[in-house]
């Protein structure tokens, strides 16, 4: 009926401010400095802000705690955020961003997983299921077969891009509209970042136009820049990601890559199963242990496998950090 208030339609508090994002513009690197002055030099601009600004916790716990808020030393990714832009309107905003100078130092880059893979580059350690003897029962197996293959990523895409709304209140506390599938996480994030109590944060999520695993874990990242910025200026900030922005900083469907031998007899009954599976996790564990497990666990389908070895490698690549997707490992 259009009946239904997003977080962009409520009505903003007077006064409120609007972020963009500073993004790198390599996939790994050292950053050895930010030239923000045209940018500040703007007309309309009130700051731009980065990791030294987080009066809090610097990291972002999802499972392994290994997440900065805004890269610092190292950038790790092609559209990790480094700083946010701070202004009157969105559009001085995301103008500004664009005039910001990131000096960074290339680094060597992994952006396959089989190149992960033979660095032993991981975001979590590899796991291994087993029942029976696999090899044993291949040795025997009539016939065998082997192959590779891989499926790839997939874009979110939900409706409603990412945003938060971060309110500050009397007493050091904080209001935080926030488009999320975990508005427990994001009160967490919000609190741990700018160093209060879980309780002095309120987070409302009345809508929210999609997100399908994408704003699961990830939309906390907006909240906490938002909620960043809005700290150091006491006024309302509101960020509101551009789609082309959203699809460069936030993770995806993690793509696999699987190598398989399988055993079967005459009548095509499975005998023997080696499989491996390569996660593509990106440069953070984000969710994808549970991901990657999930995987396995569906690997047998509707069969039982009676000799079986499934290894399972968690890799870590310079791309987004990939996150939950509806399927969640099962897909893949």
């Amino acid at each position: 009926a259009g009946g239904a208030t997003y977080i962009d339609d409520i009505p903003e508090v007077r006064g409120t401010l609007h972020a963009a994002p500073v993004c790198s513009n390599v996939p790994h690197g050292k950053l050895r400095g930010v030239d923000a002055s045209a940018a500040l030099a703007m007309p309309g601009v009130r700051g731009v802000f980065g990791a030294s600004d987080i009066p809090g916790d610097p990291t972002l716990a999802a499972f392994a705690h290994d997440e900065p808020v805004f890269a610092s030393e190292t950038v790790q990714f092609t559209g990790q955020v480094v700083a946010v832009v701070v202004a009157d309107d969105v559009m001085t905003a995301r103008r500004a961003a664009r005039l910001v100078k990131l000096d960074i130092e290339p680094l060597p880059a992994v952006l396959s997983v089989h190149q992960a893979h033979a660095q032993a580059s991981y975001v979590l350690p590899p796991v291994h299921v087993k029942r029976g003897d696999a090899a044993a029962a291949l040795a025997r197996a009539p016939h065998q077969l082997e192959g590779s293959f891989e499926v790839g990523g997939q874009e979110h895409f939900y409706l409603e891009g990412q945003i938060a709304y971060v309110l500050p209140l009397e007493q050091n506390q904080w209001w935080v509209y926030s488009s999320t599938q975990h508005p427990g996480e994001v009160q967490h994030w919000v609190s741990h970042a700018l160093g209060i109590d879980n309780h002095a944060v309120t987070v409302e999520c009345r809508r929210m136009g999609g997100g399908f695993g994408g704003k699961e874990t990830q939309a906390g990242h907006l909240a906490v820049w938002a909620a960043v910025a809005s700290r150091k200026l006491q006024r309302p900030v509101k960020l509101r990601l551009d789609r082309d922005d959203d699809f460069m900083i936030t993770g995806k469907r993690h793509p696999f890559a699987y190598h398989y031998r399988v055993g079967f007899d005459d009548t095509g009954l499975l005998s023997g199963l080696d499989l491996e599976m390569l996660a593509n996790c990106g440069f953070s564990a984000d969710l994808s242990g549970p991901v990657a497990d999930r995987a396995i666990f569906h690997a047998d389908n509707a069969y039982f496998l009676e000799d079986v070895t499934i290894s399972s490698y968690r890799c870590k690549t310079n791309t987004q950090s990939h996150t939950a997707f509806r399927g969640f490992g099962g897909p893949q």
